[in-house]
């Protein structure tokens, strides 16, 4: 029996990750494994993506600070422990709050325009 390997990694360090400039003040540490990919999102107070979409099924979970929640034609407020859904080619983005904020997100399939460094958020804005 072929045994696995061991991968752990920290929320805190981007050690194993790799870093990408989403916008100005927005940053993210990805993650990738076969058929999912998770992003530690981390926004400055006040700041915000553009919005953009993308064909990979995406989950979030507010880890600290708060936010508004841009999803096609509708807006939401996020808080901490808050955990959201976008499907598949939903226009979105998301503005942190005064505090700014740290998001967990969740990919699947893998996100192939995440798997090399680069800027911004996808091919298909």
């Amino acid at each position: 029996m072929t045994r696995s390997k061991i991968e752990l990694f920290n929320l805190d360090s981007e050690e194993g990750g790799m870093f990408r400039q989403l916008a100005d003040g927005m940053t993210t540490t990805i993650f990738p494994g076969e058929n999912a990919m998770l992003s530690v999102v981390r926004i400055d107070p006040n700041a915000m993506g553009e919005m953009h979409k993308h064909p990979e099924e995406q989950w979030g979970v507010m880890l600290s600070g708060s936010a508004t929640r841009y999803q096609d034609d509708e807006e939401f407020q996020i808080s901490k422990g808050d955990i959201w859904r976008t499907p598949p080619n939903a226009l979105h983005t998301m503005k942190a709050g005064p505090d700014g904020a740290v998001v967990l997100d969740i990919f699947s399939p893998v996100r192939k325009e995440y798997l090399s460094p680069g800027v911004g958020f996808s091919a298909t804005n």
